[in-house]
């Protein structure tokens, strides 16, 4: 069987040469290539046509990290909230739709877990540090060692082949995160000052959806195997979809 395509979202950037530029993490790239998916990268500087057209090719769908999402997705006004992007919020959540009622699997990372919240009805901590008085410098553009921190997971199913129930440790690179849980989605695991870290979503009618909230592109050699099983355990699903000829389309 040929390799089934995912649809990866990604950020655009300014550049120096005052043009925009498309930019995907390296470590996305190797964890599809390792797991044998062919990624079909989509932006916001797609017209829709084209857009459609990848994405209906597309088997699973990865959420990746990025901006924050615009506080006016879940109700709020800006207070604490960064950089934004209306319009790659609009592509995604507008995707995430798309991919839970075809259904395909989605796996949703950092802003994505956030986003994918936001999408199914959930709202977030603006600022961690000035929002939820966490104790924990979640913050990407703090001192990196303070970024990492261990997890408490309880409960998965979903994710149970990714990580054990208990106590495990990864790298956390953001400053906003999940408030109001969606009604649909579960907590599986938390920091310790009780920030939402993975998400499940246990609807009968879609596929193989989760979220967590650390970086797992980015340290796909820790120690435990957590990150890579997780893109493991995501391709066995976008395979199953694609076997049984299931696309976004």
């Amino acid at each position: 069987m040929n390799a089934p395509f995912v649809a990866l979202t990604a950020p655009v950037r300014d550049s120096d040469i005052g043009m925009p530029r498309v930019m995907v993490e390296a470590g996305y790239l190797r964890a599809l290539g390792e797991t044998g998916l062919l990624p079909l990268i989509l932006s916001p500087l797609d017209d829709p046509p084209t857009r459609d057209s990848l994405f209906a090719l597309s088997s699973g769908l990865i959420l990746s990290g990025g901006e924050d999402v615009d506080p006016a997705r879940y109700g709020e006004s800006p207070d604490g909230a960064r950089t934004v992007s209306p319009e790659r919020d609009a592509m995604e959540i507008d995707l995430v739709h798309r991919a839970i009622d075809r259904p395909i699997p989605v796996l949703a990372i950092c802003r994505g877990v956030q986003l994918l919240n936001v999408a199914l009805g959930g709202t977030l901590y603006q600022d961690l540090e000035t929002k939820m008085g966490t104790g924990i410098d979640h913050d990407r553009f703090k001192e990196f060692a303070g970024q990492i921190h261990a997890i408490h997971s309880e409960g998965a199913q979903l994710l149970r082949e990714v990580f054990p129930a208990g106590d495990f440790v990864q790298n956390s690179a953001h400053h906003q995160g999940i408030h109001e849980l969606a009604p649909t989605l579960t907590a599986v695991a938390w920091a310790p000052d009780g920030l939402v870290e993975a998400v499940e979503l246990r609807d009968s009618g879609a596929a193989w959806t989760a979220g967590v909230q650390w970086h797992p592109e980015r340290k796909l050699g820790d120690a435990s195997g957590t990150n890579r099983r997780l893109f493991r355990r995501f391709a066995e699903a976008v395979r199953a979809c694609a076997a049984e000829g299931r696309r976004a389309e």
